[in-house]
């Protein structure tokens, strides 16, 4: 394995206000080709951030989770046809029409979503549910009415995704128990497993190139480890900071995205091609700004659930 330590040159992020008081609790945003999904949880509603303007759709259900905090929309995933949300505030998955931008069918899980990721080699959206240490599986070959048509026992819990559609194969974490698994996403079982080195504050977000047959495992304090995607062996490991969960990955410029919550910054990482990663600029974002997703043209997008904004590092040169 190779440690990459290098010094990366300093950048400037911009906040982005959403259209919203905050706090605004956010977790796994969407990219759409140059379009962000913003869930916001405790808003009820999931913003649409097109053409520099915010779009919103409302009407989700909300309620107190842990702490007293108010929960909702926490998850988006792009499909064929559809946008689908999962929401804590009613554990329902949600068809949305993108066209009309209008919430259509929905299906009820037997516990509190999290992930929630469209596997295109069977027309399927997954969903984890780490409290039942399951993955939940939703057929939408009608892709406004979602049906709960299957569930994935794990030995652990599912933290995080990637999906590799040529080969029909869908990775996850098991955060509690510092694991990595690939599934075959058509006979829905485990076809290797093995640790993913995060150590006991363990695996959290997944990203992949399924060209090169490299995928990223972040870390929540260990950094994001590059491995090979059929095996596990690891390539290298990018220093991103403390407080890493979903990243991202341009597989059309090898950038690797990572925004350290506790660190107060993003990195982003170039991919060599003998696997590690080589950082390539460094930027100051809010305290707490752990999730971060990437458009087509490589704009970097981290959420600041406490400021209610987006943080916005522009393309790389």
């Amino acid at each position: 394995m190779i440690a990459i330590a290098l010094a990366a040159a300093a950048a400037t992020a911009t906040p982005l206000r959403l259209p919203a008081e905050p706090p605004v609790l956010m977790d796994y945003l969407a990219a759409d080709g140059a379009r962000v999904w913003i869930p916001a949880g405790n808003t009820g509603k999931v913003f649409l951030l097109t053409g520099g303007q915010f779009r919103a759709v409302g009407g989700f259900a909300t309620k107190k989770g842990s702490g007293d905090r108010l929960v909702g929309p926490s998850a988006v995933t792009i499909g064929e046809g559809a946008v689908y949300v999962g929401n804590r505030g009613d554990s329902r998955i949600w068809a949305i029409d993108p066209r009309s931008m209008e919430k259509k069918g929905s299906a009820e899980m037997p516990s509190t979503p999290d992930g929630v990721f469209y596997v295109a080699t069977t027309k399927e959206v997954w969903v984890t549910t780490p409290r039942q240490r399951s993955i939940q599986i939703l057929d939408v070959k009608d892709p406004l009415a979602p049906k709960l048509v299957g569930t994935i026992a794990t030995a652990g819990q599912p933290e995080g995704y990637a999906v590799d559609i040529g080969k029909g194969t869908v990775y996850t974490n098991l955060e509690d128990t510092d694991r990595t698994l690939a599934i075959d996403a058509t006979s829905r079982k485990v076809v290797s497993t093995w640790d993913s080195g995060c150590g006991k504050d363990g695996p959290r977000g997944m990203a992949l190139d399924a060209g090169r047959g490299v995928l990223f495992i972040a870390c929540f304090t260990a950094g994001v480890m590059a491995v090979d995607a059929k095996t596990g062996a690891r390539k290298g490991r990018l220093e991103a900071g403390d407080g890493v969960d979903n990243i991202d990955y341009l597989p059309s410029k090898r950038f690797l995205y990572a925004s350290a919550g506790r660190s107060e910054k993003v990195t982003v990482a170039y991919l060599q091609d003998d696997g590690s990663v080589k950082p390539l600029v460094t930027a100051q974002v809010g305290r707490g700004s752990r999730v971060i997703v990437a458009t087509e043209d490589g704009t970097a997008y981290a959420a600041d659930s406490g400021g209610g904004e987006l943080w916005v590092l522009k393309p790389v040169e």
